[in-house]
């Protein structure tokens, strides 16, 4: 683990695109502002652990697979018997083209 020691207003930078920023200092807490792109998830350890043991209780009990089907308004899944999996559905055929309109010569 590294250790870093930072005053308000001062930051540490993680790769080239997260920013971790000591907003204030007040007594035993710290405030945090931290900037990352979208797709970086940023939650809060205590938080995080506690949707992971939900998770892995959920896949855990029997049945669980149909009831998040069921949730989810699908049904319960196909069971599986010694021949496979179930045939898929005939493949829908695909939309006739729709013809586009001339351009217009105005634009450029």
């Amino acid at each position: 683990m590294l250790v870093l020691s930072r005053r308000p207003h001062e930051a540490i930078r993680i790769r080239h695109d997260i920013v971790v920023t000591v907003l204030e200092i007040s007594g035993d807490k710290v405030r945090l502002g931290i900037e990352a792109p979208g797709d970086v998830q940023i939650h809060r350890e205590e938080i995080y652990l506690a949707v992971r043991a939900a998770n892995e209780e959920a896949t855990a009990r029997p049945g669980a697979a149909g009831d998040l089907a069921r949730a989810l308004g699908g049904g319960a899944p196909a069971p599986r018997g010694p021949a496979g999996p179930a045939p898929s559905p005939p493949a829908a055929s695909p939309a006739p083209a729709t013809p586009r309109p001339p351009a217009d010569p105005r634009r450029g």
